[in-house]
């Protein structure tokens, strides 16, 4: 806004060639809920929930932390890795399915803490698909010259969505927030989006009525997640123009790990480090990709300009996969 209060005319962005990865960030919440805890909670052994579930803890927001909150965190993380000055940014995008507050987008809040004035700015609801929806949005801003700089933010609060007496879900779920900071770059940098829906089964994954708690139809899910997306994976890579064989890394929503194993082996990646962030995160949904991502990355386990897949699936049902080079 301008001093007067009047809305400051539109910045003339020139259309790029490309777009791509330029910054990460992260906000991990310091509470962790364990499978010993959760073994006591339903009289299981813990051995039993990592068996079905891959993971080990889940990461879990405090009370008075919002999505909001872990949201601006970790864009602020990003933006610092990118050396983007905020007054620079033109697009911030949201992706979340658990925001706590009705009104008030997200993305707006986070461009006011930010100190991002100029920045356009919406949220997006894809569910565990969301980051790899948002990304794919705000790479093609880019590209046709309506931003130049955009940060992407995917923060869900999961477990205020879980009933903490349901087995099916309390096991699975996490809270968490991941980031990235785009900008122009070559083509290549992000490959086109492989996405799409099935909303005749978005039943599978709902909130059930008149109650805040999601029901599951996890052996549903499973079933279709393992026979559907290896495809969705195998096509993006077909997209990008590269082979399996070329990618450094394969990082799927972080649904389950035997989920993320079996897309991996089926899509025959065999030379690259496949993201099992969800061991002791959780599933945090839309999150969960740029939370493994930048592990990947903070952990020399890829390097930047290595080729990574992103696959995102989940509730709508939803998918949405890229290929990207590492920032």
């Amino acid at each position: 806004m301008a001093d007067d209060g009047a809305p400051q005319a539109p910045r003339c962005v020139p259309q790029a060639a490309g777009a791509q990865l330029t910054g990460l960030g992260v906000y991990r919440p310091a509470g962790r809920l364990g499978n010993e805890e959760l073994g006591e909670r339903f009289g299981r052994p813990p051995e039993w929930i990592r068996t079905r579930t891959g993971f080990g803890t889940r990461q879990i927001a405090a009370a008075d932390e919002t999505v909001h909150d872990m949201a601006l965190r970790a864009a602020r993380d990003a933006v610092l890795d990118s050396h983007v000055p905020p007054e620079q940014i033109d697009l911030i995008i949201a992706a979340s399915c658990s925001v706590d507050r009705s009104l008030g987008g997200v993305a707006a809040w986070v461009a006011a803490e930010l100190g991002a004035d100029r920045a356009n700015v919406f949220d997006l609801n894809a569910a565990c698909a969301g980051f790899c929806y948002a990304i794919a949005t705000a790479a093609d801003a880019i590209r046709v010259g309506s931003a130049r700089h955009a940060v992407v933010v995917a923060a869900e609060k999961m477990t205020a969505w879980v009933d903490p007496n349901d087995l099916g879900t309390s096991i699975i779920f996490g809270d968490g927030a991941g980031a990235a900071v785009l900008g122009v770059g070559d083509p290549s940098d992000i490959g086109p989006v492989v996405w799409g829906s099935d909303g005749s089964a978005a039943e599978l994954i709902h909130i059930i009525d008149k109650t805040q708690w999601m029901h599951m139809e996890g052996q549903a899910v499973f079933r279709w997640a393992t026979t559907t997306i290896p495809a969705i994976a195998l096509a993006a890579c077909d997209a990008a123009g590269v082979a399996p064989t070329d990618l450094a890394a394969v990082i799927p929503h972080q649904a389950n790990l035997r989920i993320v194993d079996t897309i991996a082996t089926r899509l025959g990646a065999t030379g690259a480090v496949v993201a099992r962030d969800g061991a002791d995160s959780g599933n945090t949904s839309a999150a969960s990709i740029p939370l493994a991502l930048h592990r990947l990355r903070h952990e020399r386990e890829i390097a930047s300009g290595d080729l990574a897949l992103l696959v995102g699936f989940g509730a709508g049902l939803s998918w949405a996969a890229q290929v990207i080079r590492v920032p």
